[in-house]
């Protein structure tokens, strides 16, 4: 199956979460209810000039202006229905390789931040996807440490320098480690205690 096929899959189960829950549900992302990430997706999808505020501050208030606006301009329903259809045509060649990790990281914040939620096995093709993808470079620029992901059956991988740490779970579990979800990730860490608890605090992802 192809990164495009994965994504939108992620799509779907999102889209399908978005109306069971309603716009007002609470999410993972800090100040976000379900209205608002919703509508952080239909701008990404639909204006890609609203983007790299996510990564430079200077533009983060252009981000927001843009998010809100979307949010305000279409009822839930037709936010959903937006969603639903993906990106402009000319954009859907890059649906796979940008939206694989963000649907399914946007899947999860909805699904962690109700009340009782429990985890979800995903399918072996998504599982190959993240995999193919998370990474400790990232992890390992936030704490002075040799940090290594372990996966079952798949091997390591290894980054930084110094006492090592080591973080083993499934995936998913750990693309949402490395995207700032550390709280909510079921992951296991081994090593020494003050740099665990570092690398637990630490602002990881975007």
């Amino acid at each position: 199956m192809t990164l495009g096929s994965i994504a939108q899959r992620e799509r779907q189960i999102l889209c399908d979460l978005f109306i069971e829950l309603g716009p007002e549900a609470p999410t993972l992302c800090a100040g976000w209810v379900t209205a608002d990430l919703a509508a952080h997706l239909v701008a990404r999808d639909r204006r890609p000039d609203s983007g790299p505020g996510i990564v430079w501050p200077a533009l983060a208030g252009y981000t927001d202006n843009v998010r809100r606006s979307v949010r305000d301009r279409w009822t839930w329903t037709e936010l959903i229905t937006k969603l639903r259809r993906g990106p402009p045509l000319v954009l859907r060649p890059v649906d796979g390789p940008m939206n694989t990790l963000e649907f399914f990281i946007h899947v999860e914040d909805v699904r962690r931040g109700q009340v009782g939620w429990e985890p979800r096995v995903i399918a072996p093709d998504l599982a190959d996807a993240l995999w193919a993808r998370v990474g400790a470079r990232g992890m390992a620029k936030r704490v002075h440490a040799t940090i290594e992901l372990r996966s079952p059956g798949r091997g390591a991988k290894v980054a930084g320098s110094g006492p090592r740490v080591v973080v083993s779970g499934d995936p998913g579990e750990l693309t949402l480690f490395g995207a700032g979800r550390q709280q909510a990730a079921q992951v296991e860490i081994s090593g020494d205690d003050k740099l665990i608890a570092q690398l637990r605090s630490a602002s990881l992802g975007i």
